[in-house]
């Protein structure tokens, strides 16, 4: 095995871990270093993190006792592998998808089946009544929008897979914020869904990728399970008052996915007009492909580098020949990486 590499180089644009091109509000900043000053140093985290799983719960209309908060979605994953997965146990992905969902159920000891997508990158009801039916995962991770593609799962899929399986069904919505729809809504109210997990990061449109802090959203019977394998006092009190803090700003957020929205729809319109073949995402990055301008994927990102612009190169990924993924950055970011992928493309 190796482990996860994303490459990190000294550019003036970097487009390559979809992270939010914006820094939290200031006023978060403010709120945020005010109540770290009453922080007792000497005393262990809430090991439970009751009010931020009750915010977190207050946002999404579900119950604090559905809610488990981790380090990262990564952390979520991890606990979620060890609870249902590890030695005789099978792991489920639908390639190409996001690296960890393969890397953490082997670390798990898992055994992991390799589904495929269809075409354009979704997953088929075909396929995966095909895979229930001959390996019987005990867990299932569908990424909705999907990384590196930006494809979002269509509901009958999940829908569906809940239905004819007997593990459990993993909806990673780290882009969740940016699609049309949420599995989120089978888990609120109405008829209960005992074996769904949607898991959501603060990563993205919180604007805290340097704070790792991830969490997911379950049937409350999951809960006390999940406590049997994760560390104690695991999430500590920094982090805590992070994720507080930054749900006082959900207008801004949204605010902030709207305008990505925009940025997203011009630069795939962009990047369409230049011959390339583009993937509609519902995510904050968008996949193309280089082939239709007779270039390798490997050329045009080397070309991108050369002029400080660093995007992601999906091209030596399973199914994803020349293939590369640019982040949404702001306007400015975004207009540069224009320009020199119009110069490389030259």
């Amino acid at each position: 095995m190796e482990g996860y590499h994303s490459p990190q180089l000294d550019v003036e644009v970097r487009l390559n871990t979809n992270e939010a091109p914006f820094p939290p509000p200031e006023e978060f900043v403010s709120a945020f270093l005010e109540e770290v000053r009453r922080v007792e140093w000497h005393r262990y985290p809430d090991r439970l993190a009751q009010s931020l799983r009750e915010d977190i719960a207050a946002i999404h209309e579900v119950e604090p006792q559905q809610v488990f908060v981790a380090n990262g979605s990564n952390e979520v994953l991890q606990t979620i592998c060890l609870t249902f997965g590890g030695s005789g146990r099978t792991v489920a992905t639908f390639e190409p998808t996001y690296a960890m969902y393969q890397q953490i159920a082997r670390t798990t000891q898992c055994k992991v089946i390799e589904a495929v997508r269809d075409s354009q990158y979704r997953v088929a009801l075909s396929e995966m009544k095909k895979v229930v039916a001959l390996e019987r995962p005990n867990i299932i991770f569908l990424c909705s929008p999907n990384n590196p593609t930006g494809t979002p799962e269509s509901l009958e899929v999940i829908e569906a897979a809940l239905k004819i399986s007997d593990g459990v069904v993993v909806v990673d919505e780290a882009y969740g914020q940016f699609a049309d729809f949420t599995a989120l809504d089978l888990l609120r109210g109405g008829e209960a869904v005992d074996s769904l997990i949607v898991t959501r990061t603060f990563s993205k449109t919180w604007s805290m990728a340097g704070a790792r802090l991830g969490y997911c959203v379950a049937p409350a019977w999951m809960l006390p399970e999940f406590e049997k394998v994760v560390l104690p006092y695991h999430l500590d009190s920094v982090k805590q008052i992070a994720g507080r803090v930054a749900l006082r700003f959900h207008d801004e957020m949204e605010q902030r996915v709207t305008q990505l929205g925009a940025e997203r729809d011009r630069i795939t319109e962009a990047l369409t007009l230049m011959g390339l073949e583009v993937w509609p995402s519902q995510a904050n990055f968008i996949m193309f492909r280089t082939t239709p301008c007779s270039m390798g994927g490997d050329y045009v990102w080397q070309r991108l580098v050369d002029q400080s612009v660093l995007i992601r190169n999906c091209s030596n990924w399973p199914g994803l020949s020349d293939c590369l993924r640019v982040t949404l950055g702001t306007e400015y970011e975004n207009n540069i990486f224009l320009g020199a992928l119009k110069e490389a493309l030259a």
